[in-house]
C-alpha cells in the first residue's frame, strides 16, 4: 500500500471522530482504531511515514494519534 493510500485512509478515521467534544479521548479512539483494524505492517509504514515526513498531509489529530497511541 502506497503511503498516499494511507494518509487518505487514516485521514478519513480522523474525520470520523474529529467530531468528538474531547478530543484527548478522540486522538485516543483513532489510535485504537488504527490498532485494532490496520494490519501491523500498516502501522509500521504510516508510523514511520510520520517520522520521515514529520506526516505531510495527515490531520493534526492523526498525526497526535499515530504519535501516541499506535502500537508496534
Amino acid at each position: 500500500m502506497t503511503n498516499q493510500q494511507l494518509v487518505t485512509m487514516a485521514n478519513q478515521i480522523g474525520a470520523f471522530f474529529k467530531s468528538y467534544p474531547d478530543q484527548t479521548q478522540a486522538n485516543k479512539d483513532i489510535g485504537m482504531h488504527l490498532n485494532r483494524y490496520w494490519a501491523l505492517a500498516m502501522r509500521q509504514q504510516i508510523v514511520q511515514y510520520v517520522k520521515d515526513s514529520a506526516g505531510a498531509g495527515l490531520e493534526l489529530n492523526v498525526i497526535d494519534a499515530i504519535k501516541g497511541h499506535v502500537k508496534l
